[in-house]
């Protein structure tokens, strides 16, 4: 009886049916890694991106050297930053002063800012801010020593701003009413943040072009026991 002869690659016990031929997982990785980078970048470019704290501006709401995560989707679909938010946003013009200091490690300096480019670290150059928005574009805020902070003559409850501070009375600064399309942000921690009120005899004003909010951040991510959401506080639930 003839030899019964297969073609390359036909499985014997199926005839019509190719064997499969699985590559090694060492030629797969290169791939993977790359899908995974793409996804990363695009989900930072587009959607969420991680951000170090560098600053006690925000306490208690945040620590220095928490990790945030910013929503940049939103500002696609058009919604603009409301009242209560914290924001990031890129320096309108002289608030960043001083210079961060800079990793010497030539190569590992490089690693980190690929690490953020691509959405891996938060941002090692920390030439954005971290501020609440009090007041938007049209609104009239009142910031006058031993008062409480008003927006649009209401007074403000702010139970989240840290504790021995004053809502105005380290920096008053009267009363400002905001342009359209810009931001009035102020620190939670009031005595040790240079924010809008320090920079109201800038040419910016102290305020905050809308155009400059790369996103809102809306959870602490790190380290884990400070988890935490970021909502807007009830104060600003309400009609100004």
């Amino acid at each position: 009886m003839p030899e019964r002869k297969t073609a390359q690659g036909a499985d014997p016990e199926r005839p019509g049916k190719a064997i499969g031929v699985r590559r090694p997982w060492w030629r797969e990785l290169p791939i993977l890694v790359g899908v995974a980078l793409l996804l990363s970048l695009f989900i930072k470019t587009f959607f969420v991106q991680a951000f170090s704290i560098p600053s006690d501006s925000m306490q208690n709401t945040l620590q220095r050297g928490d990790r945030v995560l910013v929503d940049k989707f939103t500002p696609w679909l058009g919604t603009t930053p409301q009242r209560g938010e914290v924001v990031v946003f890129r320096d309108p013009g002289g608030w960043l002063h001083e210079g961060v200091p800079k990793e010497d490690n030539f190569a590992l300096r490089g690693l980190q800012k690929g690490l953020t480019f691509i959405g891996l670290m938060p941002s090692v150059e920390e030439k954005d801010l971290i501020k609440r928005v009090i007041a938007v574009g049209g609104d009239t805020v009142e910031c006058n020593r031993g008062e409480p902070l008003k927006v649009n003559g209401i007074p403000l409850n702010e139970p989240y701003i840290y504790p021995g501070s004053t809502p105005c009375d380290d920096i008053p600064v009267g009363t400002i009413k905001v342009p359209k399309d810009h931001l009035w942000v102020m620190g939670d921690h009031r005595d040790d943040s240079w924010d809008s009120r320090a920079h109201v005899h800038d040419p910016t004003g102290g305020f905050v072009p809308v155009k400059n909010v790369i996103g809102r951040a809306f959870t602490v991510a790190w380290p884990i026991p400070r988890w935490a959401t970021l909502p807007v506080p009830a104060t600003f639930h309400r009609e100004f």
